[in-house]
């Protein structure tokens, strides 16, 4: 458990008054973070939601459909017959049918003794005859019995977070409702400064996309009745995580719950704050958009995964080779703005990311605590933006 060093300070000769001065006593590294995020963070439990709601969210259990189509249907119009009748047959060799083939159409079951569906051109119509002029393959034009989904297979597994083609794919095989974890998430902005309810609003939308139900709160209620009242699954607080004046956030989380964590060994993001109400992960992000950015990126969506109890996150990143180096103090985690450039992946500023940086970005670069940064033409993995 971490140690919250609280300081009283007395103003001038007003004896009386005090104030609070919250203290980072030791920055922890993002990698122990991580750890106990993955260890202590439990998942919330199961619901099942109606296909048509379930974007974004993990499944808690395989998705299976009923085999389908129960018999063998035709997957283009033509004719259809049996293959075999046709083996040999080409232009200048055409065989003669002993029967007419049977017109069929897309999604119609094919008649008894046939196995293939022949283009309307294959076969040639004479004095009530009928030619193949090309061989048919068995099985062509036709979706066999259980070719769109067969039952010992799952749709999607455990733990897979639902694409919309997974649920397009899922009612067209007559799946209704599947069961899922959606955790809830309340982001409470304890100031109503616009960087910070900017910073919220952010946070709350990721939340959505990922998986959660994000309940975005008023600005300035109070984080102790909060702790006391909530029953969310987890909670994400914005401000008050540093030493100023109206900084208290900690100092009530150590108050009311348990603090695992003041101060991470990462940039930006140094003041954040981790710990527990109850089993219940609280995360405190400092009041800066950059700062509680990175630590929701880095540690957050860890949280969310984890109550989701969703895959490890695969996310797609780009390889780019670096424009210009990048210089890291070794024992920090350091997160970069890039933009994409003629040369790669350019850097657009370091510690402190200004607005104008982030909104020219393209994507961001991790830079690891062990190294002192990146030379230019370093390859890098270049991640999106929420």
């Amino acid at each position: 458990m971490a140690v919250v060093e609280v300081f009283k300070v007395k103003h001038g000769n007003m004896a009386a008054a005090s104030e609070i001065i919250q203290m980072i006593s030791r920055l922890t590294p993002l990698a122990d973070v991580l750890a106990m995020a993955d260890l202590r963070v439990k998942p919330v439990t199961p619901r099942t939601l109606d296909v048509t709601t379930a974007a974004g969210r993990t499944l808690a259990i395989d998705a299976m459909a009923a085999s389908r189509p129960t018999a063998n249907l035709a997957l283009t119009d033509g004719w259809a017959l049996a293959a075999d009748l046709t083996l040999g047959a080409g232009g200048y060799a055409p065989i003669q049918l002993l029967h007419p083939p049977q017109r069929i159409e897309t999604g119609q079951p094919l008649p008894p003794d046939t196995d293939s569906v022949a283009p309307f051109d294959a076969i040639k119509f004479s004095n009530g005859n009928a030619e193949a002029l090309v061989t048919i393959n068995p099985g062509e034009g036709v979706l066999p019995a259980g070719g769109d989904s067969d039952p010992a297979i799952p749709l999607r597994r455990s733990g897979e977070r639902l694409r919309p083609i997974d649920l397009a794919t899922f009612a067209a095989a007559g799946l209704s409702r599947v069961t899922v974890r959606e955790p809830r998430i309340r982001v409470l902005p304890l100031r109503g400064s616009t960087i910070v309810i900017a910073a919220a609003r952010l946070i709350a939308a990721d939340i959505e996309k990922r998986g959660g139900a994000a309940k975005l709160d008023d600005a300035g209620r109070d984080l102790g009745t909060i702790l006391a009242a909530e029953s969310t699954d987890a909670i994400v607080v914005i401000g008050g995580t540093g030493s100023g004046r109206n900084d208290t956030s900690v100092h009530t989380m150590a108050r009311d719950c348990e603090v695992a964590v003041h101060g991470i060994a990462m940039t930006p993001g140094e003041t954040a704050a981790f710990g527990f109400n109850g089993p219940r992960p609280i995360l405190l992000l400092q009041g800066r958009l950059d700062a509680a950015l990175a630590v929701w990126l880095l540690v957050g969506r860890r949280i969310l995964d984890r109550l989701a109890s969703a895959n490890p996150d695969r996310e797609p990143a780009e390889a780019l080779p670096l424009a210009r180096k990048v210089t890291s103090t070794v024992g920090l985690t350091e997160l970069v703005p890039v933009r994409r450039g003629a040369n790669g992946a350019e850097p657009l500023a370091s510690k402190y990311l200004p607005l104008s940086a982030l909104a020219r970005s393209d994507g961001w670069i991790l830079v690891p605590p062990e190294s002192e940064g990146y030379s230019a033409g370093t390859s890098v993995q270049v991640r999106p933006w929420p």
